[in-house]
């Protein structure tokens, strides 16, 4: 598939949405002054998430009575969600619980047999011209980073504002100039992904989501396919957004974020969610013998 197909087919979403893949939204527009610049990403061991209680603002993402199936499994059992705007929501679970298949089911990249989602208000359409505008509200970054290895850093950056959007050049570049900045890699703008080791491609993916100017952006375990090493430089990232207000629905192993940055743990089992919680009450006092059993093996 050329770059080009792969852009009109996606619409709204200028990267292929297959298992591994990293999707961008797509905005109402690209302005340079929309992005600030932040050099400053909190190590992930000494910041602390700020305490937002009464500033979460209206429903954005709702799911209601959601059920999937594959095959005759059913993945997805009755899932009921809000996602308020400017909330960080962080999904746990053992592996086969349904998480990922949960967040991606949300911009419909997986279909649904029962239920509804609506982004903002709208329901999200089966398919065609009306699903692809309402896509445009969602950002999405996956496990591999899948940068479009014959463009630059910052032209990955800037071809979905220029291509979808018809942004102008200069404003979308000097938008992603800012935007690989507050992500920590704005001296790597020229080079090759190939280039850039597996934790900066991870970031890039992440000022590409940025640069559609998302309402919500969705995370499908984005450390998992780093080395050790270069987890804490991706989680640095995330931090930071989730303490400039970004709404984030976040599917990851990472037991350090969700208690740091989450505003509310959504711990899932066998296709359901189980529990809902703040971290700290999550972490400390589980309700469910699930949760507990889960806890009970992955900290030491």
């Amino acid at each position: 598939m050329t770059e080009s197909t792969r852009v009109d087919n996606s619409v709204a979403n200028t990267v292929e949405t297959q298992p591994g893949a990293t999707s961008v939204a797509d905005p109402d527009g690209v302005a340079p002054d929309s992005v600030a610049p932040d050099n400053v990403v909190p190590d992930p061991e000494k910041a602390a998430r700020p305490q937002r209680a009464g500033n979460v603002g209206e429903p954005l993402v709702v799911i209601e009575h959601v059920d999937k199936y594959f095959g005759d499994n059913h993945v997805l059992k009755d899932i009921n969600l809000t996602v308020h705007q400017g909330e960080v929501v962080v999904v746990l679970g053992p592996s086969g619980s349904g998480k990922s298949t949960l967040c991606r089911t949300i911009n419909r990249l997986e279909t649904i047999e029962g239920g509804s989602i609506s982004i903002d208000g709208k329901k999200l359409p089966e398919e065609g011209k009306a699903l692809a505008r309402l896509r445009a509200d969602v950002g999405m970054v996956f496990q591999s980073f899948n940068l479009f290895a014959h463009k630059t850093i910052l032209g990955n950056v800037t071809l979905g504002p220029i291509k979808v959007r018809k942004v102008n050049a200069t404003k979308a570049e000097e938008a992603g100039m800012k935007l690989l900045d507050r992500v920590g890699v704005a001296n790597q703008a020229h080079k090759y992904p190939a280039q850039l080791s597996g934790g900066q491609q991870q970031r890039v993916a992440i000022a590409r989501a940025l640069a559609m100017d998302p309402k919500v952006i969705l995370f499908d375990e984005p450390t998992s396919a780093l080395d050790p090493e270069m987890v804490n430089e991706v989680l640095d990232v995330m931090i930071s957004l989730a303490n400039q207000g970004m709404t984030m629905v976040v599917v990851t192993h990472e037991m350090g974020f969700a208690r740091k940055a989450a505003d509310r743990v959504v711990f899932m089992a066998d296709g359901e969610i189980v529990e809902e919680a703040s971290p700290e009450e999550f972490f400390t006092n589980p309700k469910s013998s699930r949760a507990k059993d889960f806890l009970s093996k992955i900290l030491h």
